[in-house]
């Protein structure tokens, strides 16, 4: 029988070594025992790994369409044909895309890899047992939540010497940038971003893009030189806290960084909304609200009108997808961390709602953060049609300091941007922190 790594280069033999010879403990900590990961290599035919491949996706696709109550369109795709979707995407584009598929199982962690050059690599990950995953993802979270320490550092680091590592000499042969992330329970809240080499965090290395399956992502890609935004939000609320950032926010969008409309306050009803996407014709529709993704069914999870929650069941019937949108942001989001019925919500957010992409966070940071953050995102995406190339640059420039606040101002910025006079010294100080910039997630696709 063909072997697959008769399908590998020279290179890909030399990464399998350096995977198993280079896996040294880090250096800012010691490994408990338990916790030392020992890679080990699926040594199996294109077929099977094509069969591998196409059960995780049915397994989960089955999974998003339970929890969602409908079936999606999708089609199984063959290893190869992958590879050659995303050969397809380099050609039209300047990035390297590639597809990391991670599940837990109870003794080990499985990744699965494909590369437009036709990388086909399947590995286990002795040590990352599902608990030990489900623990360092939980230490990573509450780390990030205590914005005032490092905290987040050794469980970032640990879980990408799981994740990541085992992977990157297959990466870096191709020079890949771009990584869609097709994850199983306990990793799909997972703020990729934030995790870290000991150097760089994972968003300094790669655009990032999460995925529910392959298979249920629209993978076209159509550049787009002339985008309108539909910019809509509410600043206050009866039972929930005031967002006092959303009008600038929205003001800062529209029309500062983009032509479009606004509707704001009061006139941010579900009607409204519907009529104005019906004619509008908008390549972008951005809501800055209260948005929870939480346990329970997707009548559980919401985004807040003014007149009233729309569930995320309800949200098909707004017809996204008749005109059809580009992208969907959700700007002041929150999803119930470690819940895997929160984490359905949050993941499938694209395709529930029938839109190409979407961009929300897994929780929400103060109203400064996130006219940073979202101010940084759009003059971004004005020099390049890859989202997720956006939003790398934006959180990039915030990490790096490369954009603060100053007396209530925002600088560093290409434009003038400012705060509310509410708003406290206390907000605006280290944005490099991942508080403020990781849990920002594009969801599908990423171009």
């Amino acid at each position: 029988m063909r072997r697959i790594w008769s399908y590998f280069s020279i290179i890909g033999i030399v990464a399998i070594a350096i995977v198993l010879l280079n896996y040294q403990p880090l250096r800012s900590q010691v490994i408990p025992p338990q916790f030392i990961a020992q890679v080990q290599p699926d040594v199996i035919d294109l077929e099977q790994f094509s069969r591998q491949v196409k059960k995780l996706e049915t397994k989960w696709e089955n999974d998003y369409e339970r929890y969602f109550k409908r079936d999606f369109d999708s089609s199984s795709k063959a290893a190869r044909k992958i590879a050659n979707i995303l050969a397809d995407i380099q050609t039209k584009t300047d990035i390297k895309p590639a597809v990391i598929w991670a599940a837990s199982q109870p003794d080990f962690l499985q990744l699965v890899l494909v590369t437009p050059g036709n990388q086909f690599i399947s590995l286990k990950v002795k040590g990352a047992t599902k608990a030990n995953v489900i623990q360092r993802v939980r230490e990573l979270e509450t780390g990030i939540g205590d914005r005032e320490t490092l905290r987040y550092l050794p469980p970032a680091r640990l879980i990408y010497r799981w994740l990541i590592k085992p992977l990157e000499p297959y990466l870096e042969a191709e020079q890949i940038d771009t990584l869609l992330l097709c994850t199983g329970p306990s990793l799909r809240s997972l703020p990729f971003a934030a995790l870290h080499d000991g150097e760089k965090f994972l968003v300094e290395k790669y655009n990032l893009a999460n995925i529910p399956a392959f298979s249920l992502t629209d993978t076209s890609y159509e550049p787009k030189t002339e985008q309108k935004v539909l910019a809509i939000g509410a600043s206050e609320f009866s039972k929930l806290p005031s967002l006092p950032g959303v009008e600038v926010e929205l003001n800062t969008i529209v029309p500062k960084l983009w032509s479009g409309r606004k509707i704001i306050n009061q006139d941010f009803t579900i009607e409204n909304f519907k009529q104005a996407h019906q004619t509008g014709g908008f390549d972008i529709v951005h809501i800055a609200s209260h948005s929870h993704f939480s346990p329970g069914s997707p009548n559980d999870s919401y985004i807040q009108f003014s007149d009233r929650k729309l569930s995320l069941n309800e949200i098909a019937n707004l017809k996204l997808d008749s005109p059809p949108v580009d992208l969907l942001v959700l700007s002041a989001c929150e999803t119930a961390l470690g819940n895997e019925e929160a984490e359905f919500g949050f993941a499938g957010l694209a395709m529930q709602a029938g839109v190409k992409s979407a961009l929300a966070s897994l929780w929400q940071i103060n109203d400064a953060g996130t006219v940073v953050l979202m101010s940084e995102f759009y003059q971004q995406l004005k020099s390049t049609s890859i989202k997720a190339q956006a939003l790398r640059q934006a959180q990039i420039n915030m990490l790096r300091g490369k954009v603060f606040v100053e007396n209530r101002q925002v600088r560093g910025s290409g434009i003038e941007v400012n705060l509310p006079a509410n708003t406290s010294e206390l907000e605006t100080q280290n944005f490099n922190h991942p508080f403020y910039w990781a849990g920002f997630t594009i969801i599908g696709n990423p171009w």
